[in-house]
């Protein structure tokens, strides 16, 4: 898989290993930094204080003895008051110790200085309070014998305990040291291995890319004699091509006048059928404008039919009252006849009610002739009615024929008007392309010229391709003795 590495990926993979390799020797050398941190902050924050407060306790006890014996002697409160001091420091010494301490060994070891201490200061006092009472001098001495001893075993247990501190703080100081030995070791021996992998590596590449460079610069120096042959076969070519393009270039120039000419066409096209498209928009409105007006024409002869319809009613309506009338006229007149038959049987008393009911009679006959000429005029109303009527529909059915006929009309002329944008639009569309097609041919003639020029340009440059080719042959040889001499020799 690795033959088949670029150039690039060998030198970044040979890059990337050494780098590798100095992370992990970073690794390393962070890991053993810390573990001599931690080694020296154990002796800093453990061993150290330790050791420096039993020794102030050491102290501190030497200070109470000193200041206890200045109280027996003197009996001045000063002392105890020091005294008290000192012990006060002692019981903070003991619970800094025991806050300090790590291990089992250790807490059972303060806990024996602590019970000595508190034995030692209960005996101190008693003495004390000895001093205090009129006691003589030698009972206050048997009684500071007493003390001596406890006194002794409390100095001798911190004499221990501090001995035995000193000896693991020079333990962990020891090991510290070694640790820190290991350390630097570890990173030199770490530090050589990289220095010779990067040496190995180096010449591992240096060997792959020399024989990978001579190889392409040999496929260089084969392909350099192909280019020569390839630069004499495009002068030929060169020469056929720019023959080929000044034929082209005349045909493009007469597809340019065609073009020309078609676009001329379809602007003529696309004018004439715009005026067709606003004939026949104006064809439309005059269609429409003769429809509202039958339309109006229907409505008129819808209302006279609604009037004739009404009139027809009131005819009857009118028949209906005359109806009434005759028959109040024939009343009146029965009533007239026994009005005048009762007159007549009362003799010169009813002679002038007589007369009236005579002259009631006679209107009473008048009323029923003017009711028969009435109703003969209500039926000649009511035929010329169902005469118009009858016309009225036949001219309404014959508007509705002519409404519907210029409905096709509008119809046809919008299709017509229709038809006609698209007739416009289409002739439009052929005279945009046509003159796209102008313009891409002027283009295509344009860049034929161009390809012209460079065909002429490429057949003079033919001669410095060859040159070039020449050069870069013996530019490969070059370098092929650069990176193999004993391949070029």
């Amino acid at each position: 898989m690795a033959r088949n590495w670029t150039f690039g990926q060998k030198v970044g993979g040979g890059f990337a290993l050494i780098v590798m390799l100095a992370v992990v020797m970073g690794v390393v050398a962070v890991y053993a930094l810390r573990s001599v941190v931690v080694a020296k902050d154990r002796v800093i924050t453990s061993n150290a204080p330790l050791l420096i407060q039993a020794e102030n306790l050491q102290g501190l006890q030497d200070r109470a003895a000193s200041n206890a014996r200045g109280f027996l002697l003197t009996r001045e409160e000063r002392f105890l008051e020091r005294l008290r001091e000192t012990q006060t420091e002692s019981d903070a010494a003991i619970a800094d110790l025991k806050r300090l301490t790590d291990t089992d060994e250790r807490r059972r070891r303060l806990e024996v200085i602590d019970r000595a201490c508190a034995d030692y200061r209960q005996s101190i006092d008693r003495v004390i309070a000895l001093r205090r009472t009129p006691a003589s001098l030698e009972a206050v001495n048997r009684g500071f014998d007493e003390v001596l001893p406890k006194r002794d075993a409390l100095s001798a247990l911190l004499k221990a305990f501090i001995a035995d501190e000193e000896k693991q703080l020079d333990t962990a100081r020891q090991a510290a040291t070694d640790s820190a030995t290991f350390a630097s070791t570890l990173v030199v021996v770490m530090l050589v291995l990289v220095v010779i992998l990067a040496a190995l590596i180096a010449f591992v590449l240096t060997r792959t890319l020399g024989r990978q460079l001579g190889t392409a610069i040999a496929q260089v120096q084969s392909s350099s004699a192909e280019l020569q042959a390839a630069a004499n076969q495009q002068a030929t070519a060169a020469k056929e091509q720019a023959t080929a393009m000044s034929e082209i270039s005349t045909t493009i120039r007469e597809l340019l006048a065609s073009s020309r000419q078609i676009a001329e066409g379809a602007q003529r096209v696309a004018g004439i059928a715009g005026q067709t498209a606003t004939a026949a928009r104006a064809g439309d409105g005059t269609v429409a404008t003769a429809h509202d007006s039958i339309m109006g024409i229907r409505r008129q002869v819808d209302l006279v039919v609604t009037h004739m319809l009404e009139l027809g009613k009131k005819s009857q309506q009118i028949g209906a009252v005359l109806d009434i009338v005759s028959e109040l006229a024939e009343q009146t007149n029965i009533l007239a006849i026994n009005a005048t038959i009762e007159a007549a049987g009362a003799g010169d008393a009813g002679r002038r009610f007589a007369v009236v009911a005579e002259e009631i009679r006679k209107l009473a006959d008048r009323v029923a002739g003017s009711t028969k000429e009435i109703r003969g005029l209500i039926d000649d109303v009511r035929g010329a009615v169902n005469t118009t009527v009858m016309a009225t529909e036949s001219g309404s059915k014959s508007v509705d024929a002519g409404s519907r006929q210029f409905g096709d009309v509008a119809s046809a002329l919008k299709d017509i008007g229709a038809l006609v944008g698209t007739t416009t639009e289409a002739a439009r569309e052929i005279e945009l392309s046509t003159k796209q097609q102008s313009t891409a041919v002027e283009q295509v003639n344009m860049a034929i010229a161009n390809v012209a020029q460079a065909t002429k340009e490429t057949e003079a440059s033919s001669g410095q391709t060859l040159q070039t080719a020449m050069q870069l042959a013996g530019l490969s040889r070059d370098l092929l003795r650069i990176v193999q001499p004993q391949g070029a020799a």
